[in-house]
């Protein structure tokens, strides 16, 4: 093994001195330090505040910057931002859009917005010692909580709920606080830890205090919020009579394009294999508006997963129903977002986002990225129950092509003309420009 490539005090360098360094790993480091450069903001102001966002920052990565028009939430509007480098994926959120908007669009039909964090600690004296000092522990832990919820609490949140776990049949001496808290309109990663944090300190205090000379029966393991949050959910829905989708069954009756879609979502239901794209495609939509928002799309993944799972088997977070001729699709997903605070706050086209989508609350937002799931999952399963997924899917990806192999207007247009019904392949597109040139 060779240390020779160890860069030693990286952080210590000035933006400028990163860049140059990492820009002798290419090929060409001129070409690439003036690539680096170009892709940083302009303005000074917002340039110094958005490299401060993050460590060791040389440029920024650009992802297209979309709307998905038309989708009406509970009764009204939104044209949603969308950060995301598929256009099938925007493409298809706004045709789903369209079609559910002039057919009631979607109603959110629950919200709750309850947090969790846990201290994890071992319990080495008798058990029954700290089941008997449980409820004098709690009242302590709660009073010391007052001053750090206190502008939570202000706002209309603060903690909920103090219990105590024993985990002790899975690991030996091991117990848990569970803290249950409401953040309203922030995400609450750091109020949530800033609580834990303490309450680590204040049991640590209590038991030192309160035990017997014999030594330390209490050692606390760690204090951390949870991204698994079955109490911080939406549900959305959205319904119609079957005859109105006969506009998007490619022909198929009415009836058997149904049959096929409800098919669709059992197999989700029931197969891991399937669910886990089922998934992919409902997450398709909301991580983009969690990135456009500012908003934790690797939180939110994890959270939708454990979710699936949460019986013990992966399954679809959405489902289908048809009763009486009406077919119903409903989707619930665990949703930890926030509107105020964090970068939401310091991004600025995370608070233009906002702004676009009328400054909604964080309930407000969590029925609207839920919609957005839901739409992107629905135009999915429509096409692979119809045409299949890749002529949709390919077609948008024919100017990635296009653009891949450098071609002037004119190449593009004929190419664009051939394709308009024919399968699109990266070899068909080139063998189509070869042919067209000789």
């Amino acid at each position: 093994m060779t240390t020779n490539n160890i860069i030693r005090g990286f952080s210590k360098l000035t933006e400028e001195e990163k860049r140059n360094l990492i820009a002798r790993l290419c090929n060409d480091p001129t070409q690439a330090e003036d690539r680096l450069e170009r892709f940083i903001m302009e303005d000074e102001t917002e340039r110094s505040h958005f490299l401060e966002l993050s460590e060791n920052t040389i440029s920024s990565f650009h992802t297209p910057y979309g709307i998905a028009p038309n989708f009406l939430v509970d009764g009204k509007i939104y044209h949603v931002p969308l950060a995301i480098e598929e256009s099938s994926v925007v493409a298809a959120a706004s045709h789903s859009a369209r079609f559910w908007a002039d057919r009631g669009g979607f109603t959110v039909t629950s919200v709750s917005t309850v947090k969790l964090g846990h201290v994890y600690f071992r319990w080495f004296g008798d058990p029954s010692y700290i089941r008997e000092r449980w409820q004098q522990l709690k009242l302590f832990l709660l009073e010391r909580l007052k001053k750090i919820s206190a502008n939570m609490v202000r706002r209309g949140g603060g903690i909920l709920s103090l219990e105590l776990l024993d985990e002790t049949a899975t690991i030996a001496c091991l117990y848990k606080l569970e803290l249950k808290v409401e953040t309203i309109n922030s995400m609450g990663a750091n109020f949530v830890n800033t609580c834990l944090e303490d309450m680590a300190e204040a049991l640590d205090l209590f038991f030192t205090v309160d035990e017997d000379p014999a030594g330390k029966k209490c050692q606390v393991a760690m204090a951390i919020l949870s991204n698994y949050t079955p109490e911080c959910t939406v549900t959305v829905e959205a319904s119609c009579e079957i005859e109105h989708l006969r506009p998007i069954s490619e022909r198929l009756p009415v009836e058997t394009f149904v049959d096929k879609l409800c098919l669709a979502y059992q197999i989700a239901h029931h197969d891991p294999s399937r669910a886990v794209t089922h998934n992919k495609g409902i997450m398709n939509g909301v991580d983009a508006v969690l990135m456009a928002t500012g908003n934790d799309y690797r939180a939110a993944e994890a959270a939708a997963h454990a979710y699936a799972a949460r019986d013990g088997q992966y399954r679809a977070l959405s489902s289908c129903s048809l009763n009486n001729r009406v077919l119903s699709i409903g989707l619930t997903l665990p949703l930890a977002l926030g509107t105020v605070g964090g970068i939401t706050n310091l991004h600025p086209l995370a608070r233009l986002s906002l702004e676009i989508l009328g400054n909604p609350t964080a309930r407000v937002l969590m029925g609207i990225v839920a919609s957005v799931g839901l739409a992107s999952n629905f135009a999915a399963i429509r096409s692979l129950v119809t045409t299949g997924i890749q002529k949709g899917h390919m077609r948008l990806h024919l100017s990635n092509i296009l653009n891949m192999l450098n071609v002037n207007n004119g190449q593009r247009e004929q190419a664009e003309a051939w394709f308009i019904d024919r399968k699109v392949s990266f070899n068909a597109v080139k063998h189509f420009l070869h042919e067209i040139s000789h």
